[in-house]
């Protein structure tokens, strides 16, 4: 039996053990990406929180006995605009965009598709496409509407908000509130201001699909309808846990879970709802305007995708996280003692005890990070931190890595190190102090230990 799994529900605002519906096939959904830019660093948060959470499940039930989907939208109003300006289609915007996406997190040591998924066998890592599911979407729409849960309004089809009594569960807004929010930019043609679009018509040159039924103009689905449809195809209409950032739970997640119960008459559509915190940069909230908005890829040109990561997991994935230099930098030296540590061991059989049980607690990787510091057996610190994505290398193997990231001529750098030895060795200073001048102009830092050896490494 897997041990005791506690996680917060959002549904129900408690923190409570986790039952899989089928431990044999645990199911999870994470919103994923909108492929229409480069992702910046706030969006790298949920990917790698699901990613721990993911890996996490796989180690208590077994890695063939659990299924991830995490999703692409591939269609939508900036999609569109940003296709239309370019003059390419939106399937080409959206692959150039999701390929720049997968360096990106593989970069943060999130996992992949193709390194879970065995060939023959039911993927466990899915990663669907909203323009691959329009199907399922028109039959969720067709039977919302036969339901009585869904109306056509001026070629568009329309949520009935107040056809599903107990909408706003997940929420939890209160009505009024909800309402005067939707009063900001109210459609004519909608019976009530918390109507929302399911079905809308395409502008002229857009991507363009037959309406369900043929009720609707030619168009496209709403935002909210393509995660109950992958959802639905991939883990089935009720399913274990959805995940996602928390500026998401309204109103996209609210929606999701009305178009879901009411189309397939059930009482919940995640048993678990599980929603990561904000991301702040140097105290500020991002944005352009401000200046502070930085994508991923900018983060990784200055910093080792591992170390970002750590930076990620020190604060609770449930709390605002401050993104700042200072917490790069101590998850640098973090990381670099304990590669001193764990050098090129092997790791440990089993996960020590101590590291996982904070895991357990609603993933608390602050908890999980502080007993990593506290563990003296290299086998053991290399089990712990690879349940949390961490020392996938071995210490020969990240030195190597640097240096090839800085762009250092190995063959230069020890010729350098020999003339200085050779220097010192004959006393001439001067030459020495030169060689030394100019392995640091290269990017290197020497170390002279007491055994008469040199060592050299990347200066950071």
């Amino acid at each position: 039996m897997a041990p005791m799994l506690r996680l917060y529900n959002t549904l129900t605002r408690e923190k409570t053990p986790f039952a899989p519906i089928d431990p044999g096939n645990v199911r999870v959904y994470a919103c994923g990406p909108t492929v229409y830019d480069a992702a910046h660093i706030g969006n790298a948060r949920p990917i790698i929180v699901f990613d721990l959470l993911f890996r996490l499940l796989r180690h208590l039930y077994g890695e063939a006995h659990v299924t991830y989907a995490r999703n692409v939208t591939d269609v939508d109003d900036k999609i569109n605009a940003r296709a239309a300006e370019r003059g390419i289609t939106i399937r080409e915007l959206t692959d150039g965009t999701l390929s720049v996406f997968h360096k990106d997190v593989r970069d943060l040591g999130v996992l992949m598709p193709e390194d879970v998924n065995v060939p023959g066998e039911r993927p466990c890592f899915l990663e669907p496409r909203a323009t691959d599911h329009i199907a399922e979407m028109i039959t969720i729409i067709e039977g919302l509407v036969a339901a009585g849960h869904a109306y056509v309004a001026e070629d568009h089809v329309l949520f009935d908000v107040p056809s599903m009594p107990d909408y706003g569960s997940l929420s939890k807004r209160p009505l009024d509130e909800m309402e005067a929010g939707a009063r900001v930019e109210v459609a004519p043609y909608k019976r009530s201001p918390l109507d929302f679009v399911l079905w809308k018509p395409s502008k002229p040159g857009e991507p363009s699909w037959p309406s369900p039924s043929g009720i609707a103009a030619p168009g496209r689905p709403g935002w909210h309808i393509e995660c109950s449809a992958m959802s639905w195809k991939h883990l089935g209409k009720t399913f274990d846990i959805h995940a996602g950032g928390i500026d998401l739970i309204f109103p996209h997640h609210e929606n999701e879970v009305a178009q879901s119960r009411c189309c397939f008459d059930t009482p919940v559509m995640a048993n678990v709802w599980m929603h990561n915190g904000f991301l702040q940069v140097e105290g500020e909230k991002m944005s352009k305007s401000l200046g502070n908005f930085i994508t991923i890829r900018e983060v990784l040109n200055d910093w080792p995708g591992e170390v970002v990561r750590l930076a990620m997991l020190k604060t609770h994935y449930r709390q605002p996280i401050d993104w700042t230099v200072r917490g790069l930098e101590e998850a640098s030296r973090t990381l670099d003692r304990w590669y001193e540590i764990v050098g090129d061991t092997l790791p440990a059989r089993d996960v020590s005890a101590a590291v996982l049980e904070p895991l357990l607690d609603d993933l608390n990787t602050a908890a999980a990070l502080a007993e990593l510091h506290r563990l003296d057996d290299p086998a053991s610190l290399k089990a712990g931190a690879g349940l949390l994505g961490l020392l996938g290398q071995t210490k020969s193997d990240r030195a190597q890595a640097s240096v090839q990231a800085a762009g250092i001529d190995v063959a230069a750098v020890e010729g350098l190190i020999e003339g200085r030895r050779a220097a010192r060795a004959a006393k001439d200073w001067a030459a020495s102090d030169r060689a030394r001048d100019a392995l640091t102009a290269m990017g290197v830092a020497v170390k002279d230990s007491k055994d008469g050896t040199t060592t050299w490494s990347v200066i950071k």
